[in-house]
């Protein structure tokens, strides 16, 4: 019931300062959202910051792109040339800072044709390596996330054992095996060529090299799986596994009903993670055998930027070009996370 103050001096809502009714309406506005709208609207933020250290950089290197290389005066760039430098960069006429290992189809890897353009080889190079080193690291990673699921005793101390390469920086990891391979200071170049496997100087052939750093990224990185995955496996529900052990299902039947279903999506969120890391491989490259002799697509962006020869509108080409290959692959883990929702695969 009104009161005669109310009468003199308005309504409650009426006397009320303008922000705490806009802040009512905001309330409002928010509680009529739907559930998706809501999620949206708290991502917000971080879709801001995003585009401002993402999206925008990549467009200004696509922008640089399109320019031509200016060698000369103090503009790094020259004028507006369109997709020539992609062109140049697929036909090999790209005028690199430093010439890349040019190797034979038959004599060292990556097995491809004399001649082959710079960017084909650093292609072939950064998908082999990232395609076996995911492959591999999975299945470790796999398995040691399976044994520290297991209850058993000392498991902290075997976590920590594993988990330990992870902590070891790229270029401490490189030097490692930089020195492990060397002739004249580590023992592996002399067990391996002993063995019939590595050339008497394996951190020069591109074969033996790409080997080493194979085994160097997944002796590291098999942790960083073993770490994403055993967090999908340790929000399984255990008593899906007392039922099946009731209804009979033998270990496999357990692992391949409950376990893989239930873990795929970790599993590709790991994989996708691991992959566009290793796309981008150049750490582990340069400190242990170099560019020369394992080219990637990585090698490629930096001998441009930083060779010794302004080509910033190449660089800016062979990034561009990198960054579309991995949101193509990016893209194939998207699908495949969509048909895992809900443990179907």
């Amino acid at each position: 019931m009104a009161t005669d103050t109310d009468g003199l001096f308005g309504g409650e809502s009426e006397r009320r300062p303008d922000h705490e009714r806009t802040g009512n309406a905001v309330i409002n506005w928010m509680e009529g959202l739907s559930e998706a709208a809501y999620a949206y609207l708290l991502l917000l933020p971080a879709f801001a910051l995003l585009t401002l250290i993402a999206f925008y950089p990549m467009v200004r290197t696509f922008l640089m792109s399109l320019r031509a290389n200016q060698t000369r005066g103090l503009d790094p760039l020259g004028g507006f040339v369109g997709i020539e430098n992609y062109i140049d960069i697929l036909a090999g006429n790209a005028r690199l800072a430093r010439q890349f290992l040019d190797v034979g189809l038959t004599s060292s890897f990556p097995f491809i044709e004399l001649g082959t353009p710079f960017f084909q080889q650093a292609l072939f190079v950064t998908l082999a390596f990232a395609v076996i080193s995911v492959v591999v690291e999975t299945v470790i990673g796999f398995g040691q996330a399976y044994v520290l699921d297991q209850e058993f005793t000392g498991r902290r101390w075997v976590r920590v054992a594993i988990i330990l390469p992870w902590a070891v920086p790229i270029v401490i990891q490189g030097m490692i095996f930089f020195l492990l391979f060397q002739p004249t200071v580590g023992f592996g170049s002399d067990l391996m060529q002993s063995l019939g496997l590595f050339s008497a100087t394996p951190l020069a052939n591109s074969r033996d090299a790409f080997i080493i750093i194979l085994v160097a990224d997944i002796w590291k990185s098999s942790a960083f799986m073993a770490l994403l995955i055993l967090a999908g496996l340790q929000s399984v529900d255990r008593n899906l596994y007392d039922v099946a052990r009731v209804a009979g299902a033998s270990p496999w039947q357990r692992f391949k009903m409950i376990t893989l279903p239930l873990v795929m999506p970790a599993l590709l969120v790991a994989m996708l993670f691991r992959t566009m890391d290793a796309m981008r491989v150049f750490g582990l490259i340069e400190s242990t055998a170099g560019c020369t002799t394992v080219p990637s697509l990585s090698c490629l962006v930096v001998e441009a930027m930083f060779g010794g020869t302004r080509i910033y509108a190449t660089a800016a080409a062979v990034a561009f070009a990198t960054a579309l290959v991995i949101g193509l692959i990016i893209g194939v883990y998207v699908l495949l996370f969509r048909d895992t929702e809900g443990g179907m695969y």
